[in-house]
């Protein structure tokens, strides 16, 4: 999972209603780095050990994970990074141009809470890291609720500190980030490697049979197959890709190339990452303690500081802190930018503090990190969607007669044929998830395709 949508670094504030000048493009290099630090991220600590605990089969997840991450990085050179470098434009400006301003405060509101709650699990697995030298009760797989007043007393100052941090100081903290990045990605190799030893591993056969053919899930988890971990590795980022939030990104790349980049993203972090996380689980699952909650029917717990301390020790607590530190305070930040376009007379200062409140308040619930394979699919599927239309207008717009950017040539404030076809892909087909009981991940593409060819419907309806 990415940290945030930070564009390369000290532009992250320009050419917010103008397209990027050719004198500020950057080459391909500038976005390798941002893209191999961002997805080796706090996420990461958690997604590894919950495959685990959905029972994959090492085909599954080996396999699996080569597949789904590359149609990821396809999606990004092929759709974002194509239209980017054609328009060069902001993904809010360009959604204001075909939407009206009004849909797009909509669309910010929806975004700025699910930021909110993604630091808020980034919170969480910051606090299963300090509170090891309090000797702290830690969550568990299956826990909704605060586990005590040691664990409330971690999240409320890890939350107000990342809060203050982001609303004050972001550009220092973005440039801390970016020298912290290499230590994390390091910190995740170190990780695997040492587990392994601890696992026996010297063969790729016996590295194989950590997973074997797979196992039943754990209590109160979903069975995943390869296809659940082809798609959902795919849409797990569904916002930023075929969502076009990676739009503000890319509009500064020479060319639509630069869309390669994202596999260093996807094949450290969502590769080597997820796998390194998995396999301190996997050691921790042999413990007295973990066979104990197995024996009495009940999921283990996930808790990413105990996992990496028992690895790297001290260096291991300080691999999940700044993980989930460098995940959290971002994406904090642009919850506050995305609330600033619903109030614009608030100051940044004070949006950024109420979704840092927010976010410090969903930390304190472990659900948000224990159920978030669940979370980000869910995430991609609702945003995916309005990606759909900014792609549907540029490839067939002209071939089916539809006015490009019709809110901003009409002069209206809320483009209802953008919001009817949002609205009807995405209730349709999550009932048909819900009642159907469906892969959510399954039917994030069918949503996202049935948005588009409405927004064409709706439109050219509305012209005729």
């Amino acid at each position: 999972m990415a940290n945030d949508n930070q564009q390369p670094a000290g532009q992250s504030e320009e050419f917010e209603r103008e397209p990027v000048p050719a004198s500020q493009l950057k080459g391909w290099k500038s976005f390798l780095g941002m893209y191999a630090g961002e997805h080796a991220a706090g996420t990461e600590f958690m997604i590894g050990p919950l495959f685990l605990t959905a029972g994959v089969s090492a085909f599954d997840l080996i396999v699996g994970l080569l597949l789904g991450n590359f149609m990821a990085v396809l999606s990004w050179r092929y759709l974002t990074a194509e239209i980017a470098v054609k328009n060069r434009l902001t993904l809010y400006y360009q959604l204001e141009k075909i939407c009206g301003r009004n849909l797009v405060t909509f669309y910010n509101l929806a975004n700025g809470v699910l930021f909110c709650f993604l630091a808020g699990a980034m919170i969480t697995v910051s606090a299963t890291a300090v509170g090891i030298p309090f000797d702290m009760e830690m969550p568990r797989l299956d826990d909704t609720l605060p586990n005590g007043p040691t664990w409330v007393l971690i999240v409320l100052v890890l939350g107000g500190l990342t809060a203050i941090i982001a609303a004050k100081g972001y550009a220092t903290v973005a440039k801390a980030a970016n020298w912290v990045s290499p230590v994390i990605v390091l910190g995740f190799l170190a990780c695997g490697i040492v587990a392994l030893n601890q696992l026996g591993v010297s063969s790729f056969s016996e590295f194989w049979n950590i997973w074997g053919e797979g196992s039943a899930p754990f209590p109160g988890q979903i069975k995943y197959t390869f296809w659940h971990v082809v798609l959902w590795s795919w849409f797990c980022n569904a916002a930023m890709h075929i969502g076009m939030s990676d739009l503000s990104v890319f509009r500064y790349a020479k060319s639509a190339r630069s869309g390669w980049t994202t596999a260093a993203g996807m094949y450290i972090g969502h590769y080597m990452a997820w796998i390194a996380a998995a396999l301190l689980y996997a050691v921790y699952l042999k413990t007295p303690e973990a066979q104990s909650f197995l024996t009495d029917n009940t999921a283990p717990p996930v808790a990413p500081g105990p996992l990496a301390y028992n690895a790297l020790g001290i260096f291991g607590i300080i691999t999940v802190i700044l993980a989930g530190w460098t995940t959290a305070n971002p994406t904090i930040y642009r919850a506050g930018l995305a609330f600033q376009a619903v109030i614009p007379k608030a100051s940044t200062f004070w949006v950024t503090m109420l979704a840092g409140a927010i976010a410090t308040i969903a930390g304190l619930f472990p659900a948000f990190a224990m159920k978030l394979l669940g979370f980000v699919a869910l995430y991609g599927f609702i945003l995916a969607p309005v990606g759909a239309i900014i792609v549907f207008e540029h490839f067939f717009a002209d071939r089916f007669g539809v006015e490009r950017n019709y809110a901003e040539k009409a002069g209206i404030h809320f483009n209802w044929a953008v919001f009817a076809a949002w609205a009807v892909s995405g209730i349709g087909f999550y009932a048909l998830s819900h009642y159907g009981d469906i892969f959510l991940s399954f039917l994030t593409l069918p949503a996202w395709v049935t948005a588009g060819v409405l927004f064409l419907v709706f439109s050219k309806k509305r012209r005729g």
